[in-house]
């Protein structure tokens, strides 16, 4: 019996793992987020024109399960975080930044980091993620991804959620406290 249940579990882990391909991403930051203080979050709806590039259910539904696993809240009031996306069907030259990695930065906090521009040229069918710090009014994080074979195809959910987490996976930071609070939900439990 237990041979049954360890080939089911084999089966659908490794079914799990060629439903998912991660994309090549690029990502930059500003040297005035605070990525170890923010909490809560919100997804950026766009106002007035009809943006379908701006829009999607699928897209939005992905980040916002990335977001909560990552420790965020989502919110309408006052979030810490806006989280805007948009879907380039054509190609296009992008301009991005040459940093340290994230993680290396955060450690020292260094502001006085220069940017150091890179153009980048995109193929069609590349899905940009930015996060809005809400209260400096700035954008602090962007990751963008398209396929190394060609665009996403934005019309295939199992494509846009795979793009969504590559993109994410980059953004490595728990919410402020998240970690915490778990450690000491399981020391109560205990």
């Amino acid at each position: 019996m237990k041979k049954i249940y360890l080939f089911s579990f084999l089966v659908f882990l490794l079914s799990a793992c060629l439903g998912y391909k991660e994309l090549p991403v690029e990502y930059d930051y500003s040297y005035q987020g605070n990525f170890k203080r923010y909490r809560t979050f919100t997804i950026m709806r766009p106002i007035g024109l009809n943006d379908t590039t701006m829009t999607n259910e699928v897209i939005e539904k992905s980040i916002i399960s990335r977001m909560k696993f990552l420790g965020y809240k989502l919110t309408e009031t006052r979030p810490h975080l806006i989280v805007g996306f948009k879907m380039y069907t054509d190609s296009l030259k992008f301009n991005g930044y040459n940093q340290p990695e994230i993680e290396e930065w955060v450690k020292s906090q260094r502001a006085d980091n220069d940017y150091n521009p890179k153009k980048l040229n995109m193929k069609s069918g590349t899905l940009l993620i930015q996060l809005y710090d809400r209260r400096q009014n700035r954008s602090i994080w962007q990751g963008y991804a398209t396929t190394i074979y060609g665009g996403i195809d934005f019309n295939n959910q199992r494509h846009l959620r795979n793009a969504v987490i590559s993109i994410l996976d980059k953004y490595r930071f728990w919410a402020e406290g998240f970690v915490e609070g778990q450690t000491a939900k399981e020391a109560t439990e205990l």
